[in-house]
């Protein structure tokens, strides 16, 4: 062969080498592509991929790319459910113990019924007591306990994770507030750094169980002997999901979860959507009478969202007729939860927090019970505002579930009931919790709580008032319409001391007065 014919056919065998490499690597990407649109023509499950084939996909890329797209590029500050990402970011910046000062005036519409407001003083208060905390426990409790203005709200071990629970506890351990252990019962992670612990009792009674799934007195005894549990709180319903029961999947069931609830591993753990040890008003009291005893005197008290409001008022009987009080009464509100619940019960059942507050407010009041029974709220507070809202709304003290998760880091992701929560906090995936560092978060927790509750005590001063306490319903303003406006107290009654029992057919509420019974909580016909 002539050397000058080698040059071409070098270069055609190169070009020849550079299209198989080409089309090699087409194919390799391709030929997938081609099978899976294929397939996509044959099967029966979707029909937009049948008449797509392919293309289709992208539709699902971009719906499971939507809610992130949306809260990192679309959202203002103002927007964002449950949470706008301005309530999120105040946590944040106390949590981290940065600047949490807000510049240039208000985001909000002030003429809209987004804004509300509490009426200051023109003499504000130089100083005030802000160590004052308040004292759980009536006359029939011989080991009252002084709470903080705010708490951690019931959280399971189970539904978030150990070193989510770990933080939670220090945390409170730090800033000297209690930490609820939610349904799922006391574990192991909330014992180790020593925080105080209100010990929740539902349905399930898990921690002090029998075999059965009733209630064992014996191993209630010995777990509320600990010092570390200072308060008893039996769970009547819960905002997310009032009246409903829930059941903990067998594959989830590990054998922590399994040695905190006292249920076997690796079957369905199953929470009643009802109580077993009372089916009465007199006999939850007589109950509750019974807990406390158990636990040597501490205080005993209810969560619930309200719901039919005579079974509140057949509450209120009862405890006037057998003279058994209950030492607090949380209220949650219809918008409260952590948990993932059916959405037709988060959306369609319960009371909000602020209606059903004033209800309860007013029951205790009418019933002349209020200064032995104290009355807590639980329903996305977040801020020094909403503890003031409470405050004026009849509360003692508030307590708080989501606020205190983005403390450790949540970005409401809502990821929650999948185990895959991005943060590590709400999964039991010890991959994603790994990057929960309990030292690290246990510092924010303190720090968020303490800042939100000075922002209560400067709006407390702002007022003119010594303590949160003296705020009234005259003092928070509400909007009507862009127009109008009024304090809360001309727009919802608060009722007199006493006026239940001595004029109970002069509130609007008297049709649910005439239909409680302290017999029962079915309503009389």
């Amino acid at each position: 062969m002539p050397r000058w014919i080698a040059i071409p056919v070098l270069l055609l065998a190169a070009l020849l080498a550079g299209w198989w490499a080409c089309v090699r690597w087409t194919l390799l990407l391709w030929l997938p592509l081609l099978g899976l649109a294929l397939y996509d023509m044959v099967q029966r499950e979707h029909s937009l991929r049948r008449n797509y084939p392919l293309i289709a996909r992208v539709r699902w890329l971009f719906e499971a790319l939507r809610p992130f797209l949306y809260a990192y590029v679309v959202e203002s500050q103002l927007e964002g459910r449950p949470f706008a990402r301005s309530e999120r970011d105040l946590v944040y910046a106390r949590a981290k113990g940065d600047l949490d000062a807000h510049p240039f005036g208000t985001e909000l519409d002030v003429y809209s019924d987004e804004y509300e407001w509490m009426s200051h003083s023109i003499v504000p208060k130089m100083e005030t007591d802000r160590t004052q905390r308040v004292t759980v426990g009536g006359a029939q409790c011989t080991r009252p306990y002084s709470a903080a203005l705010l708490n951690i709200s019931a959280m399971s071990f189970g539904s978030l994770g150990a070193r989510a629970i770990e933080a939670l506890n220090r945390g409170a351990a730090i800033g000297g507030f209690y930490h609820d252990t939610g349904e799922g019962g006391l574990s192991p992670y909330h014992r180790i750094h020593g925080g105080d612990i209100v010990w929740e009792l539902g349905s399930g009674y898990f921690g002090c169980r029998d075999a059965s799934g009733g209630f064992d007195p014996d191993r209630f005894r010995d777990v509320a002997a600990a010092d570390q549990v200072k308060m008893i709180e039996i769970k009547l319903s819960q905002g997310a999901k009032p009246g409903h029961g829930g059941v903990l999947p067998a594959p989830k069931v590990s054998g922590e979860i399994a040695a905190t609830r006292g249920v076997p591993q690796g079957q369905d753990c199953v929470s009643p959507a009802a109580h077993s040890a009372f089916a009465t008003p007199i006999e939850l009291l007589e109950w509750a009478a019974r807990l406390r005893e158990l636990a040597g005197g501490k205080p005993v008290g209810i969560k619930l969202c309200v719901g039919q409001p005579h079974e509140i008022y057949a509450l209120m009987k009862a405890m006037v007729r057998t003279g058994i009080r209950l030492d607090y009464i949380i209220v949650d509100g219809a918008e409260g939860g952590t948990g993932a619940a059916p959405v037709e019960f988060s959306n369609s059942l319960g009371m909000p927090l602020r209606e059903g507050l004033i209800f309860v407010r007013n029951a205790l009041v009418g019933c002349g019970l209020k200064e032995e029974v104290r009355l807590a709220a639980s329903g996305k507070v977040h801020s020094g505002a909403g503890l003031a809202v409470n405050c004026a709304l009849g509360a003692d003290w508030s307590n708080a579930a989501r606020a205190f998760m983005f403390s450790l880091g949540c970005v409401q992701s809502l990821q929650c009931h999948t185990g895959k929560c991005p943060t590590g906090v709400a999964t039991q995936d010890p991959g994603r919790q790994n990057g929960l560092v309990v030292a690290d978060k246990a510092e924010r927790v303190a720090r968020f709580q303490a800042a939100t509750v000075s922002a209560l005590w400067d709006i407390t001063a702002a007022m003119g008032l010594d303590t949160p306490w003296q705020i009234r319903p005259h003092h928070l303003h509400e909007r009507l319409n862009s127009a109008r406006s009024d304090s809360i107290d001309h727009i919802y009654d608060f009722y007199s001391r006493g006026i239940l029992l001595d004029e109970p057919e002069s509130v609007l509420s008297a049709r649910y007065w005439a239909m409680a019974r302290a017999d029962s909580f079915r309503a009389a016909l």
